[in-house]
């Protein structure tokens, strides 16, 4: 995809998320260690991300603070017990004037710590919500995945979001991973030592940008899940 198509891949996972009953979505890219730029992609009311910026919530957001910390999952949202102090309440209950409810955001780490967040969000009671998230929530990982994977490169090095170029052999052996398969097995099958497969998975995850083999598996699973939403150039 081209640089002008950035626009296309937003409303490509808008569209997606509409699809499981989610009205919005927000995609928070941190800034590196070396000083490279953060950025958000969303379709939150332009409204409240303007009011939220210029009141700079960043700063004391529950959601940003635990995602900053843990690497796993986690819903947030009026009522819910563990990010619900006083203030927490008051700021999401200025949230849900602007149709944002309930949110469940997916944090996204690597070796140097967290690099980015995906969440995604809701105008809905909290039980209907916890039921969507529930029938959803691997899907929306996935998805989370791809989106972080194509935009980062766009934020953090101002070049063309594109495809990530695997070699037939790294997505061979990322398909046979997928299937469960140890690279010892994924050796045997394909005729190549465990040395040679693992090398091959290694470099795969340094292309998609991930540190684990399920993430880089999440990353090629979720653009054959997408991938169809968003227009050709």
């Amino acid at each position: 995809m081209s640089a002008s198509n950035l626009d296309a891949l937003r409303d490509a996972m808008a569209q997606a998320a509409a699809g499981l009953d989610l009205s919005c979505f927000a995609y928070l890219f941190m800034p590196d260690k070396t000083g490279g730029p953060a950025g958000l992609i969303s379709n939150y009311p332009s409204e409240w991300t303007t009011h939220y910026l210029q009141s700079h919530y960043e700063r004391f957001d529950p959601v940003v603070i635990r995602a900053l910390g843990q690497p796993e999952p986690f819903e947030w949202g009026l009522g819910v017990g563990s990010l619900a102090s006083s203030r927490s309440q008051e700021l999401f209950e200025e949230a849900a004037r602007f149709g944002i409810r309930h949110g469940f955001t997916i944090p996204i780490h690597n070796d140097s710590g967290p690099v980015a967040a995906v969440t995604f969000a809701a105008d809905e009671r909290r039980l209907q919500f916890e039921r969507t998230i529930s029938a959803h929530s691997r899907v929306l990982q996935l998805m989370a995945m791809y989106f972080h994977a194509h935009a980062k490169r766009r934020i953090g090095t101002n070049r063309p979001i594109e495809d990530v170029s695997l070699s037939p052999r790294e997505a061979e052996c990322l398909d046979w991973a997928a299937q469960g398969k140890s690279a010892w097995e994924i050796g045997i099958i394909l005729g190549l030592s465990r040395h040679t497969v693992a090398t091959y998975l290694e470099n795969a995850k340094t292309k998609l940008g991930v540190r684990t083999i399920v993430q880089a598996v999440a990353c090629v699973t979720a653009s054959r899940l997408i991938r169809t939403t968003v227009p050709p150039t």
